[in-house]
């Protein structure tokens, strides 16, 4: 039987992000280990979690492809740091760490009697193995996080000793995601090949059955550090619910937590069901390859990013759930740039005037990219552009097939995606804009945006001159780079007989919540 609603805001009114804005204190995510999570009295002990979220690429953090595979791998994996409310590097796998003096070593002490999930020590022997293998594998997607690491070692049982070739005080933060996670050498060292399926980690859970592209189950790990606040016995992860269906699924109990869209929260409050708002850091943008026709020319570029009107996407595309937004961070990050607040703002003649004294032939061919999860969005830009001069015709490809063609082959010159955010700026900025990064299309770099990231990491998170030196990178990227940021979108879950999800905007996490 379903809970009575009592989340009752409306779609209209889930727009307003407060994003780290609302909190929130420094505290230590496991304020969680103080206060037993958001419990809502939903249970006490024991029940299952069945979440129809996603399911990752892979189970192995080293060669996972999508940014969003961090939630579920945090299912299975514990990072050495992880976030607070406010971005800040809090303990996790690490009690506390400190850097030299000349800001090119960093020793990192776990915390006393750690063990993974099969119940081997996690001692600092294990984790200089783990970092050392996504450094060093073949097919790594973390090692270009970590090429200032010039040696890792163990001294003792606890001390990690990370020692850099220059500079760069973001590792607490960069350890706080997929580069920090930890893997049981055992099973890397016995058969790569099977952390794909076959997780190997000491996070809450530990996976006892995986169906690729159907479902996967798992049983609490006893062995978790803060084992005591996990309040399920078992949790099952399932692919995103349909969106035709997904309000039954969870009334019906298939399901009782499951993510919505906008347009479905009206409709899962009057089933009585519970309608969660999480606040993340996950923007939709346009992913733009401006080395390939018609975004060579900068003209046409900047056209684009006049043309969109983003506050009808995100009306189209969400319900109006988000914030429109031009930049990669949200408002109360410190790296987002309030001066870049209404940079693009929509203005249509703009646009045309931008095209038209490009001289370039009218109307410009476009071909539009969608992995088909956003059609009426993608229809939506399609007709905005079109009207400003643009002839754009919509190519849909299998979402399964969409880094492979877009990412990978770098083969298609304007999609429709989102970015999930990283644990640190800088490793955001590698990903968006250097010159190997994932979501870079054309892998161009610029040698400005390179200074000023160097800048960054010479500073310490804590320092001053920390938020001015990141938000002029945020303005050389979002004015010099193609990709155009359209709408920050909070995460919209619907929950039956489940309590409250602790509300942290760069991962859900499920300590302290309980189900019946």
């Amino acid at each position: 039987m379903a809970t009575p609603a009592r989340s009752t805001r409306s779609p209209a009114n889930l727009s307003r992000r407060g994003f780290l804005g609302l909190s929130l204190g420094a505290g230590m995510l496991l304020a969680l280990e103080a206060c037993g999570g958001t419990s809502t009295g939903v249970g006490t002990s024991g029940g299952t979690i069945k979440w129809a979220w996603q399911l990752p690429t892979t189970w192995d953090p080293v060669t996972s492809s999508a940014g969003s595979d961090v939630q579920m791998l945090a299912l299975v994996y514990d990072p050495i740091t992880a976030l607070d409310r406010q971005g800040n590097a809090v303990p996790w796998l690490a009690e506390s760490w400190a850097y030299d003096k000349s800001g090119t070593k960093v020793t990192f002490t776990l915390r006393p009697g750690l063990k993974f999930s099969d119940g081997s020590p996690l001692d600092a022997a294990a984790v200089v193995k783990s970092i050392e293998r996504g450094r060093t594998q073949d097919g790594s997607l973390i090692a270009p996080q970590m090429t200032t690491i010039k040696r890792v070692s163990a001294s003792g049982a606890r001390d990690v000793v990370v020692e850099l070739s220059e500079i760069d005080y973001q590792y607490p933060l960069l350890f706080a995601g997929k580069t920090g996670m930890v893997v049981n050498p055992a099973a890397f060292q016995d058969d790569v090949d099977s952390l794909a399926t076959q997780p190997a980690g000491s996070g809450p859970f530990a996976v006892t059955a995986y169906t690729q592209n159907d479902h996967a189950t798992m049983k609490k790990n006893t062995n978790f550090f803060a084992a005591d606040e996990i309040k399920v016995s078992a949790f099952e992860l399932y692919p995103q619910a349909d969106p035709a269906t997904v309000v039954a699924s969870v009334q019906s109990g298939q399901y009782n937590v499951a993510r919505l869209a906008g347009a479905q929260v009206q409709q899962a409050e009057d089933a009585g069901l519970d309608v969660q708002v999480i606040e993340s850091m996950y923007v939709n943008c346009l992913d733009v390859h401006a080395g390939m026709e018609p975004f060579k020319d900068p003209a046409v570029v900047e056209a684009l990013k006049y043309a969109i009107d983003r506050e009808k996407i995100k009306k189209v595309a969400n319900f109006g759930v988000g914030d429109v937004n031009y930049q990669p961070f949200p408002p109360g990050y410190v790296g987002y740039n309030p001066d870049l607040a209404d940079l693009y703002a929509y203005d249509p003649e703009k646009a045309r005037t931008l095209l038209s004294d490009a001289g370039v032939t009218l109307p410009v061919p476009a071909v539009l990219t969608n992995s088909g999860l956003a059609d009426a969005a993608v229809e939506q830009i399609q007709s905005q552009l079109n009207e400003v001069g643009f002839d754009a015709t919509i190519e849909t490809i299998p979402s399964t097939q969409h880094t492979q063609l877009v990412y990978i082959e770098h083969s298609r010159a304007l999609t429709y995606d989102g970015f999930a955010g990283r644990e640190s700026p800088v490793q955001a900025f590698q990903v968006l804009f250097g010159a190997e990064g994932l979501m870079n299309p054309d892998r161009a770099s610029n040698p400005k945006l390179v200074a000023q990231l160097k800048k960054v990491k010479e500073t310490p998170t804590d320092a001053d001159e920390y938020p001015a030196l990141l938000q002029e990178a945020t303005k050389i990227a979002v004015t010099t780079f193609p990709n155009t940021f359209l709408y920050l979108a909070p995460a919209i879950v619907a929950r039956n007989n489940v309590s409250d999800l602790p509300g942290l905007p760069s991962l859900m996490r499920f300590e302290g919540v309980s189900a019946s």
